[in-house]
Order: C-alpha cells, then sequence, then structure tokens
C-alpha cells in the first residue's frame, strides 16, 4: 500500500502550553452526532500543528467571537464574520487536553487542542 503524506502532516501535535501559531487551515463541516455547522482552524507553527472546531451554535459564539477578536477582526452586533479573514492571521494560543464522553459510544475521548477557545 502507498500512502501519500500531504503537506503539513509530517508535523507533530504541537506541546502543551502557550504556542505563538498561524491560522494555516480553515474547513467546514457539521458535527456528527447532532448536525451542528462548525469550521475547523489548523493552528500552525515551525514544532507542530493543532486543530479546533468553534460550533456555530449559542453556546460557540463566545469562542468564535474570542477567536475572531484575538486575532484583531472586530466583531459588533449585526455584523457578519468571515472565515477566510482568519487565513494568515498569527495569535497566541494555549494547548491542552479536553475529555468528553462519545455521545454514540458512551467512551471517554480526549482530544488535544487550543484549550483558550473552549466554553464552559
Amino acid at each position: 500500500m502507498k500512502i501519500a503524506v500531504e503537506k503539513g502532516q509530517e508535523k507533530p501535535l504541537l506541546a502543551d502550553g502557550r504556542q505563538q501559531v498561524t491560522i494555516t487551515d480553515i474547513e467546514e463541516g457539521s458535527s456528527e452526532y447532532k448536525g451542528i455547522p462548525f469550521f475547523a482552524v489548523r493552528f500552525e507553527n515551525d514544532e507542530g500543528y493543532v486543530s479546533h472546531r468553534f460550533y456555530q451554535s449559542e453556546a460557540g459564539m463566545p469562542a468564535i467571537i474570542g477567536l475572531f477578536e484575538e486575532v484583531g477582526i472586530d466583531a459588533k452586533a449585526g455584523k457578519e464574520l468571515d472565515t477566510k479573514q482568519l487565513m494568515g492571521k498569527e495569535l497566541t494560543i494555549e494547548v491542552g487536553e479536553r475529555s468528553y464522553t462519545d455521545p454514540e459510544t458512551q467512551s471517554e475521548r480526549t482530544l488535544k487542542q487550543a484549550v483558550n477557545f473552549l466554553v464552559s
């Protein structure tokens, strides 16, 4: 079997802690369980990368607004935000792990992501 390695896939996950990163990729999708729209941001530097999903829901809006404001894009009521504006932006994130219960299997899963955008 031949397996192609695409650009950026050779990098490891970022170590936990504060990291200066650049937003290098944004993908859109819907959550597997409830179909909630999200965009996944790839935060990257020379040491590695981490991805984080931002869910477009009432509970997820503080994290989305926080991301845009962190890169200097003002998020005001009545304004429409475009994820394309995030590409190439630099910021400092806090990398860590988050555990949750998978709704389908009821098993615990752990993700490495940007923890400064988690919503309680």
